[in-house]
């Protein structure tokens, strides 16, 4: 679980399509870099979100005084969610390498990474973790492609459209959206147009890989799962209906009492 709030920019610093080493494993690896405060106290089996996509340290490797790991693991643990599967295959104090399968190339925008690329670093939330972003699962739903970057005095306005139009009906004005792991606050939605809008302030800008898009490039999303929720609890009460349940019951009478109450008002 992660908050979205960005701890730190890495950097891509070698980029292996086809990496035959151990590493690898004949597959695309990703080096970063440029991250050390946040591997200083990191253990096996500890998670870092890279761009909204979680990993899990997993393999053990030669350590200093800084880099304790404190939990066995083999080099074939692996990190599953929402079809991403990741893998660090090697880690020190100051970089670690990630290998990427072919299902997360498809399912994300790390496949667009290249060498130098920039990406935004966080680490699992802790018990003593502040909450100041939200509940962040690491499930990247969908890309979204940027329509348009618009300044809004020392703002910048992104109109983002999202490749399955039907995780839209999970955006909502002044709700969150994850977008390249950043928690962000949605300042517009067009469902008819499928489109929605964020706003980067200037202090954001200066902390999250976004900020240097422009139109035509893509973000990771990850919509907030308190919405997938609720629909489905609500969707339980209108299948009860339709089946004559208890929930559809409960949900009549509702109805039933504001009709009511309306017609004597």
């Amino acid at each position: 679980m992660f908050t979205g709030i960005v701890e730190v920019t890495g950097t891509v610093t070698r980029l292996d399509k086809q990496d035959d080493t151990a590493a690898g494993g004949g597959g695309t690896s990703l080096t970063i870099s440029d991250c050390a405060e946040i591997l200083t106290d990191a253990h096996l089996g500890d998670s870092i979100s890279i761009n909204g996509t979680p990993t899990q340290t997993s393999t053990r490797l030669p350590v200093s005084k800084s880099f304790l790991p404190s939990r066995d693991a083999s080099s074939a643990d692996r990190l599953t969610n929402a079809g991403t599967c990741l893998t660090i295959t090697s880690f020190t104090p100051t970089h670690f390498t990630v290998g990427v399968s072919p299902e997360t190339l498809r399912r994300t925008n790390l496949g667009a990474l290249r060498t130098s690329s920039s990406v935004n670093l966080e680490r699992a939330v802790s018990a003593t973790t502040r909450m100041g972003g939200h509940f962040v699962q690491g499930h990247v739903d969908t890309v979204a492609s940027i329509l348009s970057v618009t300044p809004d005095g020392n703002s910048l306005v992104f109109r983002l459209r999202p490749r399955e139009r039907e995780v839209l009906r999970y955006v909502v004005e002044k709700g969150y959206v994850t977008l390249d792991g950043a928690s962000l606050t949605v300042t517009r939605v067009d469902d008819g147009e499928g489109w929605w809008e964020v706003m980067l302030i200037a202090y954001t800008r200066e902390r999250v890989v976004m900020a240097a898009k422009g139109a035509g490039m893509e973000v990771n999303v990850e919509v907030d799962m308190v919405g997938k929720y609720v629909e489905k609890s609500v969707r339980g009460y209108f299948e009860g209906l339709e089946g004559g349940g208890a929930g559809g019951g409960v949900l009549e009478r509702m109805v039933g009492k504001m009709v009511d109450e309306r017609i004597k008002g």
